[in-house]
């Protein structure tokens, strides 16, 4: 099975996200707004509670962090991909790396650009256009991050949450 870890925004980042996600994120319906702190990586259901006890010693580590997303980005020449960009600050810069150490899959293949996506698989002239007005739109979004959750992928593509791990809360 599929499984992946992010951090969800609060609602008015999350609105934002969607207010362009709706007309410009093929994914829109499959997953909300969110950050990706661990790609997608294949899991047996005999190696799940091994990583959540992983992840529940993570949480208890972590205190919650602020995230701030100033303007907007792309993975140019990449792909046609327009974000949030969420400033790397050194919490969420140090939580993806202990996803990535010890027992967890070593599966980036790219270096880590904290962001939420808010368009992709545009062609050229769509994405041009797009992320020409949204680079000159101001943006001031705030939020403190205070868990993160393990989700699975189902089968139609969609994603849920698996379990969610508060930071400096969760028992081992």
């Amino acid at each position: 099975m599929n499984y992946g870890i992010a951090l969800f925004p609060n609602k008015a980042i999350q609105d934002e996200a969607n207010s362009y996600r709706k007309r410009y994120d093929t994914h829109y319906a499959l997953i909300p707004p969110h950050i990706t702190v661990k790609a997608p990586f294949k899991m047996e259901d005999s190696e799940r509670d091994e990583l959540i006890l992983e992840l529940k010693k993570i949480a208890n580590e972590t205190k919650p962090f602020p995230i701030s997303i100033q303007k907007v980005s792309s993975f140019q020449p990449l792909s046609n991909t327009i974000y949030l960009k969420v400033d790397p600050i050194d919490e969420l810069i140090t939580l993806h790396e202990k996803l990535h150490t010890g027992k967890f899959p070593k599966n980036h293949e790219h270096p880590f650009v904290p962001h939420i996506t808010i368009g992709q698989n545009m062609n050229d002239v769509e994405f041009s256009d797009v992320f020409g007005t949204c680079r000159m739109k101001k943006f001031d979004l705030k939020d403190t991050i205070d868990r993160f959750q393990l989700l699975y992928q189902l089968e139609n593509g969609s994603w849920t949450v698996y379990e969610t791990f508060v930071f400096g809360e969760e028992k081992i």
